[in-house]
């Protein structure tokens, strides 16, 4: 990951060119202690490199926030029946930093909110069934209004794209119907 620190801007975070500082005026303001406290459902969808959905999703979560510590606790549901759990420590830092640890994240993730946006890379361990791969994420968030979330994570394993992520996060548990009910 590159990040850079220059006198008197605080952290700018670059992703493939893009930076997070480039959304410092666009509003409403992200602040993820505030979206992230409380009940938040997601419902999303992974995109393979075919650019056709593969996978089908939604997620529960609950975060709990002390200051700038918090812990997430997101529970998913994929469309063929799978379950999965991540657990994430957070920390909102001086100027918006981002670090984050989860119990599928390898090291930390690192990253930095402002304006409307936020960004962090990390490598994630993927679970299949001989054994597990490691990828890296690019994972973005926008808040569009007050209540909704878009998140876009981009997976590549040793440089090369396999993947991407697209989910819309809604506050309050109002995602829409779960993935596998009625």
């Amino acid at each position: 990951m590159r990040m850079r620190r220059f006198p008197g801007s605080g952290l700018l975070f670059d992703l493939a060119s893009q930076r997070v500082d480039a959304y410092a005026r666009e509003t409403p303001a992200l602040d993820l202690r505030h979206y992230l406290d409380g009940p938040v459902s997601a419902s999303g969808l992974f995109i393979g490199l075919s650019g056709h959905v593969q996978r089908r999703f939604t997620i529960e979560m609950t975060g709990r926030w002390s200051g700038s510590h918090g812990r997430l606790e997101e529970r998913f549901r994929y469309d063929d029946g799978e379950t999965g759990e991540r657990f994430w420590e957070m920390v909102v830092g001086e100027g918006g930093t981002l670090t984050a640890t989860a119990n599928d994240v390898l090291g930390a993730a690192k990253g930095a909110q402002s304006g409307n946006a936020a960004a962090m890379r990390y490598r994630l361990r993927v679970p299949r069934k001989a054994g597990a791969t490691v990828v890296r994420i690019e994972d973005w968030f926008y808040l569009i209004d007050d209540g909704t979330l878009i998140n876009r994570a981009r997976m590549s394993w040793f440089g090369l794209k396999v993947g991407e992520i697209v989910a819309c996060f809604r506050r309050g548990g109002a995602a829409g119907p779960r993935i596998g009910q009625p």
